[in-house]
């Protein structure tokens, strides 16, 4: 798992489509680090590393990643928000991040402070649900607290988060405009907890009803 506290940014030195997805190639100085199978994010995406040198690494796209993230429209040059897998004696300094993303969101509003800036992302309603203020979330892997949702007119729901000086020159969010996509990453433990109030079936810590009780 991550955390959300972006480690670096990269540089897209390639993504070349492929029969059945696409093969990514970023740009980072800490590539020699890294171990072949290892898990990178990539703006907020769990990927693997295939292969990798003291310059750049390659993890490979399924068409599933394609369709449900940003990944797939990255070019060549383009930054990326980096993170390597927590270790299990790191600080979880953000919040738990799966690297599994759930929507993507479109920036709707940028608005300068002067301390920090406010950015405001719109998404589909089916994400409302996940949406808390003073909540978490991960945008393009950045752990972030909401600040304010509300429902906008167009049948979207629109968020805000607060972004410090560090985080707009650390990450990819200080280089966002209006209308970028971004990928985005609910409250993991929200989505547990409403698969098991909605589900309503017994699990092994439910324990059992003693005879003839109503």
């Amino acid at each position: 798992m991550f955390t959300g506290i972006v480690e670096a940014v990269g540089t897209v030195a390639q993504v070349a489509p492929g029969p059945a997805g696409a093969r990514l190639t970023v740009v980072h100085p800490w590539s020699a680090q890294l171990a072949l199978g290892e898990s990178v994010s990539v703006n907020g995406c769990c990927v693997t590393v295939a292969v990798h040198d003291d310059e750049r690494f390659t993890a490979d796209l399924m068409g599933e990643t394609l369709d449900r993230t940003t990944l797939g429209e990255l070019e060549a040059a383009d930054p990326v928000n980096l993170e390597r897998a927590l270790a299990a004696d790191g600080r979880l300094g953000g919040h738990v991040v799966q690297g599994h993303v759930d929507g993507v969101g479109t920036v709707a509003a940028i608005t300068p402070h002067d301390a920090w800036t406010v950015l405001a992302v719109a998404t589909d309603t089916r994400l409302a649900p996940y949406l808390v203020e003073k909540g978490s979330i991960a945008v393009d892997g950045t752990s972030l607290t909401v600040m304010g949702v509300r429902s906008d007119p167009g049948g979207s729901v629109v968020f805000e988060v607060g972004l410090i000086p560090h985080t707009l020159d650390a990450t990819v969010l200080g280089r966002r405009d209006v209308g970028d996509r971004v990928n985005l990453e609910t409250d993991v433990l929200a989505k547990y907890v409403e698969r098991l109030l909605a589900g309503g079936a017994a699990t092994p810590y439910t324990p059992p009803v003693a005879k003839g009780a109503s």
